[in-house]
């Protein structure tokens, strides 16, 4: 029997179609195993770096696989294939911390995954211990304990020329406008008081771990550090607690500074209600550790002479509290003078080297403890 016309250029057209996809999927075929054996050519630059120093952050959570399309922007590598390429055939990548890293610019995908994942090339973290001041210390007998700016300077410095100096900290927490460096409210009338004075900042930096961009300049860093800390405050509750002691927020934070110069952590509670009980007096604070910020080199001890110089920090001389902080607060000396200790002492003295200090309501008591710590060389002075 034959077949009509219509269906027999009907059949011819489907072979035809058939043909053409068998065609197409040899050629598939052999397409995906020739760029498998052979991997097309992926733009990369050669050699570690030309020299020119590029800051990277690595974010909480991210992964150095991530950073390809922000190291191509910044010109670090060529192209984000060959960057994913020597990222997924480096083991420590998916390991790496986060932080700020050191890198250059035009630097074959390989090296630059090797830079990232080299602890060398790691920013240190600033860290900033409850008690430390803006500015150095100089103890009597030669020691200098290096203040906040002097931190800065060190993790910046470090490795890199470029970077920020105690002078352009100390001049920007000068002149800068207080609210633009993120002061909080309830702070920036009393660090406007303090005129052009560098140390105007004091306490407004809490204690912790802060990761910063070493590329910054002075103004950035102590943005960063000034807001971040503000929110730390404000999320503690200080408004509200100090409102409810009848204290600004301001005040609260500087007795809190007294708090941590003042004793162990131990004792943070018991300091607090003692500064408390005299503030409800009314008597003078006298704290040595408000003499001692006021003066060009500090001990445990005060002279007589020191305890009359009238700075705007001395307890022994002016009433309430000092005008600024006098060091960081850290959260447990801010929460002890939230939460005082129950107790009707106005003294208290550390009697020996290893931090044991007592506490009287009575003027008698104090003076046989004060004399217990003169025996055993606390309060020796060596001026």
């Amino acid at each position: 029997m034959r077949m009509e016309p219509k269906y027999r250029k009907r059949r011819e057209r489907g072979l035809a179609v058939l043909v053409a996809c068998l065609l197409l999927i040899i050629g598939a075929i052999v397409f995906i195993g020739y760029t498998r054996a052979n991997p097309p050519s992926l733009g990369d630059f050669k050699g570690a770096g030309n020299g020119e120093e590029v800051m990277v952050e690595i974010a909480e959570g991210e992964s150095v696989s991530q950073l390809g399309p922000e190291l191509v922007k910044l010109g670090v590598v060529k192209s984000n294939g060959a960057f994913q390429r020597a990222a997924g055939q480096n083991d420590a990548a998916a390991t790496v911390s986060p932080g700020f890293y050191r890198v250059q610019k035009e630097m074959s995908a390989a090296d630059a995954v090797a830079a990232l994942v080299d602890p060398k090339n790691k920013v240190e973290l600033l860290q900033v211990p409850g008690g430390q001041t803006l500015a150095d210390v100089t103890v009597v007998g030669g020691e200098t304990r290096k203040g906040i700016y002097s931190t800065i300077e060190d993790v910046t410095c470090k490795h890199s020329n470029n970077c920020v100096n105690v002078a352009q900290l100390e001049q920007v927490a000068a002149s800068a406008d207080p609210k633009a460096l993120g002061v909080p409210e309830w702070a920036v009338a009393d660090v406007v008081k303090r005129g052009n004075d560098p140390k105007r900042l004091e306490g407004l930096i809490a204690p912790g771990q802060y990761v910063i961009n070493p590329s910054h300049d002075a103004t950035a860093i102590l943005t960063d550090l000034i807001t971040r800390s503000a929110k730390q405050y404000e999320d503690s509750g200080i408004v509200e607690r100090s409102a409810a002691m009848k204290l600004t927020p301001y005040q609260l934070l500087t007795a809190a500074s007294l708090v941590e110069r003042e004793a162990p952590r131990g004792d943070f509670d018991k300091v607090a209600r003692v500064i408390l009980n005299r503030l409800a007096e009314p008597m003078r604070l006298e704290f040595d550790s408000t003499v001692n910020y006021g003066l060009p080199t500090v001990e445990v001890a005060t002279t007589d002479e020191d305890r009359k110089r009238e700075t705007p920090w001395n307890t022994y001389t002016k009433e309430g509290l000092p005008e600024t902080p006098i060091s960081a607060a850290s959260m447990q000396a801010i929460e002890a003078m939230e939460n005082p200790a129950e107790g009707d002492w106005l003294f208290f003295v550390t009697v020996s080297k290893d931090g044991t200090t007592k506490f009287n309501r009575t003027f008698e008591d104090h003076q046989r403890d004060t004399n217990e710590a003169i025996a055993n060389g606390v309060l020796d002075s060596q001026r």
